[in-house]
């Protein structure tokens, strides 16, 4: 059986990181961290458009070698913080553009299942977020939920505590692993 690759998007702060560990503990799988977050604290977060496009790259590298890492073992599920579309809207909503590569990359690859963590835990505050107003988390939650509403690949939203994100999503993710 493939592995099924399961991402979790949404605005900063949504407790994706949190969701996708727990994930991952309870499937007794790995889950694949977010590079931006490693890119940002080692080179600062005064970014640039192309340094998306790194980010974006290093990403998917991370992405595939989780993936060939569970191939050849039990685990049916690999947990993903951050795809392709979280680089889209991010390149879209700061810089008004996207790179091509990214693009291509969101028509090339394949997921079995989204969750998209709502905006409606309380912020936490780090160095590398950018967006503590509600309106923008607002704004960049129906930006996501859009994209998944016109893509084929099955998605939830998962919302409330922390705990009742996770009973949700494992819920989901049960469900794919039992197709």
């Amino acid at each position: 059986m493939a592995v099924k690759k399961v991402v979790i998007i949404g605005p900063e702060s949504t407790g994706k990181s949190t969701l996708c560990k727990e994930l991952a503990a309870h499937f007794q799988t790995q889950w694949c961290p977010e590079y931006a977050r490693e890119y940002l604290t080692k080179n600062g977060t005064a970014y640039s458009y192309d340094d998306l496009l790194v980010i974006a790259k290093n990403q998917l590298l991370i992405e595939d070698r989780c993936t060939a890492e569970l191939a050849d073992t039990e685990n049916k599920a690999l947990f993903i913080d951050t795809d392709m579309y979280v680089m889209k809207v991010w390149c879209e909503y700061v810089f008004e553009k996207c790179h091509h590569f990214i693009l291509d990359q969101i028509s090339n690859r394949q997921y079995d299942l989204y969750i998209l963590c709502a905006a409606d835990i309380p912020w936490v505050q780090d160095e590398l977020r950018e967006y503590p107003e509600e309106g923008p988390r607002k704004e960049l939650f129906q930006i996501y939920k859009d994209l998944l509403i016109n893509q084929s690949v099955p998605w939830i939203t998962v919302s409330g505590n922390y705990s009742e994100r996770l009973a949700t999503a494992i819920v989901a993710v049960d469900a794919l692993l039992n197709q």
